[in-house]
């Protein structure tokens, strides 16, 4: 895997002290943890414009189409009372997705279903914002409607508000997202765009008054007033020199290309995206849409990125600014112990996704066929997976320990759990800890016929899997201590990585070792088997959901083989 593509792209970062304190810590900061007496009621929702006049610069497509990118509007929803809670969930592969709405009054948590249908995925609430612009004759000359993220580029609004929300800073829609929790804290407001999933809006430059409304729907189930707001906006034409590599009209991947420079995880799209090897005979898997990238809020707005606005400076931040990644501490003394009654993780492997046969791919002999897929290992446990590492004098691996932590978040023991090696590959160029995961490529009858090569993998939060677990963290970037899993540091010491509850880490498919050479496998149904955890030798909570398979069925011809993968489903993961 590659750095930061693996990795979120935070805006900020946490001291070294603090990331540690988080990781020791975690379990004792239970996300659905009740709030003391009187500390909250139901929110008192209202739409708020931050000025009554704004200027949106247009943006320009690879055809020269011309579009303004409605973020720049600065309307917000503001809540007071109590916080907006959200919690989403669906099962493994469904289209349904079931919304609460949590209102934590005192010592109780009262839950009020949101209407079936309202919600179609986990990137946020559909058609919330209806924004209308009119000329200066009065006539309409367009219309839009907003997806709202509660999670959302949040900015407090009232000075006694808590100074950091506990929510998450994103609305998470991968095809493993199974839970999902979106939040506006109590004296907070969020942005009413949703960044990517926002609609262009072809707009002539001119001047426009927008109204900004919540949909009728909202107002109903949310009880907010019927209180438009009024904007002034003036339309500009675009930057004389706009950035190339944005290409709006392509939505979600253009604007993660703006970031390649960024990526990690993998080598040339980004986490989960489609990219890399060339050379590709047949159709990608298309059962369940692949991960999109997530990428900071900056680079959401399309008008940012052709500004080239990237990276940190006055005014804006592209979120590639990460805090010092934390050392671990001196090698641990004493015998090893592991805690019979602390919180442990458990490590479940999710079915492999985004397949394709490959006739090339990066440091693998030309002329061959290859079955390339992405996979996603996930916590679901009850504390962090932390995993330390420290160098072997003289020598190029490190000896690992896994820690356990008490239900306090004190260290309560340790155990040697193998080894770390650097990996010096194109994508990778970082620490891999060994045998974390194994792919198997199995005969219709669950006969081993290929094995993979990869065992080792650098353990990085890269995917939110579900945020509804009593323990999961919802800003997992503290958890990992902004690890790079000691990229381009061959002569490390020592390295901490760790993985939070509720998260996942993918590896894309175009990655060293996502794949099997399929080139003397004969055509015919197969499964691909991922096991968490191979060797047993990390301590967690159950090893009965460590396997996950995906049937497939392998046709075609050499130099040009075919796929079609089942689609996905429960029973695939075990």
């Amino acid at each position: 895997m590659s750095t930061t593509s693996r990795k979120r792209l935070w805006a900020g970062g946490l001291s070294v002290a603090a990331a540690v304190a988080l990781a020791a810590g975690l379990v004792a900061a239970v996300p659905g943890a009740e709030r003391s007496p009187g500390a909250s009621t139901a929110p008192d929702i209202s739409l708020v414009a931050a000025s009554p006049e704004v200027t949106l610069q247009q943006w320009e497509d690879a055809d020269h189409r011309r579009y303004v990118d409605l973020g720049g509007l600065g309307t917000y929803v503001g809540v007071e009372g109590g916080p907006l809670e959200l919690r989403a969930t669906r099962a493994l592969g469904a289209e349904q997705v079931r919304v609460q709405q949590f209102v934590h009054d005192g010592v109780r948590v009262i839950r009020k279903d949101l209407p079936a249908g309202l919600v179609t995925d986990l990137g946020g609430l559909p058609d919330f914002t209806e924004i209308t612009f009119t000329g200066a004759d009065g006539e309409t000359v367009a219309t839009s409607r907003e997806t709202f993220c509660p999670n959302n580029a949040s900015a407090r609004i009232d000075p006694g508000a808590v100074p950091v929300p506990r929510y998450p800073e994103q609305c998470h829609d991968g095809p493993f997202t199974l839970g999902m929790v979106w939040g506006v804290e109590k004296g907070w407001a969020t942005n009413t765009s949703a960044g990517l999933t926002s609609v262009p809006l072809p707009l002539a430059t001119g001047r426009y008054t927008a109204r900004i409304s919540v949909a009728e729907k909202y107002r109903e189930i949310f009880g907010i007033a019927d209180e438009p707001q009024t904007v002034k906006v003036n339309v500009t034409p675009p930057d004389p020199a706009p950035n190339p590599a944005v290409d709006p009209a392509q939505g979600r991947a253009s604007a993660h290309s703006a970031h390649s420079a960024h990526s990690a995880h993998s080598g040339s799209g980004g986490r989960g995206a489609l990219s890399g090897a060339t050379g590709r005979r047949a159709a990608e898997d298309s059962s369940y849409p692949p991960a999109v990238p997530e990428v900071p809020h900056a680079l959401k707005q399309p008008a940012r990125a052709a500004l080239k606005l990237l990276g940190d400076g006055p005014g804006y931040t592209d979120g590639s600014r990460f805090a010092p990644r934390a050392k671990a501490a001196a090698r641990p003394a004493g015998p090893p112990v592991v805690p019979a009654h602390v919180p442990k993780p458990d490590l479940r492997a999710l079915p492999v996704w985004d397949i394709a046969v490959e006739t090339e791919r990066t440091g693998e002999p030309k002329g061959r066929d290859h079955l390339a897929f992405a996979s996603t290992t996930w916590n679901s446990g009850d504390s962090p997976l932390v995993v330390d590492g420290f160098r072997q004098s003289g020598k190029p691996l490190m000896d690992a320990y896994q820690y356990f932590y008490d239900a306090r978040g004190r260290q309560a023991g340790h155990a040697p759990t193998g080894t770390m090696e650097w990996d010096p590959r194109v994508g990778h160029n970082h620490w891999h800890f060994t045998d974390f995961a194994a792919y198997r490529l199995l005969t219709e009858d669950r006969k081993e016929a290929v094995r993979s090569d990869k065992e080792a993998f650098c353990l990085v939060n890269t995917d939110a899997v579900d945020y509804t677990l009593k323990s999961a963290d919802w800003r997992p970037h503290g958890t990992d201590l902004s690890s790079a899993c000691g990229q381009g540091e061959p002569q490390a010491l020592s390295i901490r990585q760790s993985l939070a509850v509720g998260s996942g880490d993918t590896y894309s498919r175009d990655l060293p070792g996502q794949s099997f050479d399929i080139t003397d496998v004969p055509n015919g149904t197969y499964w691909i088997q991922v096991v968490a955890n191979p060797s047993g030798r990390l301590h967690e909570k159950s090893f009965a959901n460590n396997n996950a398979y995906r049937k497939i069925v392998l046709g075609g011809r050499p130099g040009a083989r075919t796929v079609t993968a089942a689609p996905l489903g429960a029973d695939q993961a075990g």
